[in-house]
């Protein structure tokens, strides 16, 4: 055994002070999961490591042959993951969510088993606080799917299906539903489908324990006509909820009644430059958790609109920061609030950002880092 004298401790301690560089802890940095949307082998989830201080990151473990991976989700509790698993994305056979056991915080996966969605183009999943149901959003057949889910965290079949009808007045985008997000809400009471077809954000009880939606009345509050809500958060104080639309480029936020699980519209506002005349689309959009700022994806406009949140949850525009990629796709904000990452999908990088704190405008924190189409972030709880 090796005894460290009073004086050199001393001096050890005295270093350490004045060059905070040394340390004798290293602070554990947290897991992000990124999805490659690709057929085949070149589909998967790439596992990183990021530096909360500098905003790099350190590609750790890659699982793959996870085909077409669009979007995903993990349990609250960090044990397990959901994800799309399409060998063939949208095409005529329905295609499958997948589910995966997680190795602690390594962002190693394990298969558990995959049931099919009940439609095509599936393109969003989310599973409630109590990790028992899985929700499911098909975009080209337009409806929606839920699952129970056994104690190993495999999924049952599927316990709801719900087709939407109807359409709006894009005569080539809404011909029919197309069903892109489906929510849960921060009381896990209900869950909200953003659908871009129809221009309807549809309310559906939940029951938890058995994965089973039933509409809510009234089963859904009409978006602007021509919008095309295409995903929904919650604001953190669960009053408010805010709706990205991907065909007029704009956010729309509304109220939301706890009780009843109602939304009411309150405001609608461009993601964009006054004077821009392109073609672009919407994607994504993403709270900082004090509820300060919202942020927002334009894929053509390849840009990240910025907003202050007031006290009463309506928008004010900060900027529009470029995106330093093709197509970006979603968005991911650190739990402290410091950090955005965002997915450019056809770009194939993924962009960190430095969130001021006072004015929530955007810094790039470097050079994005590539990845073959990345289109879901998600961090280890």
């Amino acid at each position: 055994m090796n005894l460290i004298r009073p004086r050199s401790l001393f001096a050890l301690l005295m270093a350490t002070m004045l060059n905070p560089t040394i340390s004798t802890v290293t602070a554990e940095q947290p897991v992000v999961l990124i999805s490659s949307f690709a057929p085949g082998k070149e589909g998967g989830i790439q596992a990183y490591e990021l530096d909360l201080q500098s905003g790099s990151l350190k590609a750790t473990h890659r699982t793959g042959d996870i085909s077409n991976p669009f979007f995903f989700a993990i349990s609250r509790d960090g044990k397990f993951l959901y994800t799309i698993d399409a060998k063939t994305f949208g095409g005529e056979e329905s295609e499958h969510v997948s589910a995966f056991a997680l190795d602690g915080k390594t962002g190693r996966m394990k298969f558990l088993n995959r049931q099919s969605t009940q439609g095509t183009a599936s393109c969003f999943v989310d599973v409630d606080a109590t990790g028992k149901s899985v929700l499911v959003a098909n975009y080209s057949t337009g409806n929606i799917a839920s699952f129970p889910t056994q104690a190993d965290g495999s999924l049952k079949e599927a316990a709801t299906f719900i087709q939407h009808s109807g359409s709006s007045v894009d005569p080539v985008r809404q011909k029919g539903p197309y069903a892109h997000c489906l929510v849960v809400s921060p009381d896990n009471r209900f869950a909200f489908a953003a659908d871009l077809g129809i221009d309807q954000v549809l309310g559906y009880q939940l029951d938890p324990a058995t994965a089973k939606l039933v509409p809510n009345t009234p089963p859904f509050v009409k978006s602007p006509a021509g919008a095309g809500p295409r995903h929904l958060t919650f604001h953190p104080n669960g009053r408010y909820v805010y709706v990205i639309n991907e065909l007029n480029n704009s956010v729309t936020l509304f109220d939301y009644a706890t009780e009843t699980g109602t939304l009411k519209e309150r405001q609608n506002i461009s993601t964009l430059p006054a004077d821009f005349k392109g073609v672009t689309h919407c994607a994504d959009l993403k709270i900082t958790p004090d509820g300060r700022f919202l942020y927002g994806t334009n894929r053509g406009h390849d840009s990240i609109a910025a907003y202050q949140l007031g006290a009463d949850g309506e928008m004010t525009l900060i900027g529009i920061e470029p995106s330093l990629g093709k197509g970006p796709q979603n968005l991911l904000i650190t739990p402290d609030g410091k950090l955005l990452l965002c997915a450019n999908m056809p770009g194939n990088n993924v962009a960190v950002f430095k969130i001021d704190g006072q004015s929530g405008k955007l810094k790039s924190v470097g050079e994005p880092i590539s990845q073959v189409s990345p289109a879901c972030i998600r961090l280890l709880p």
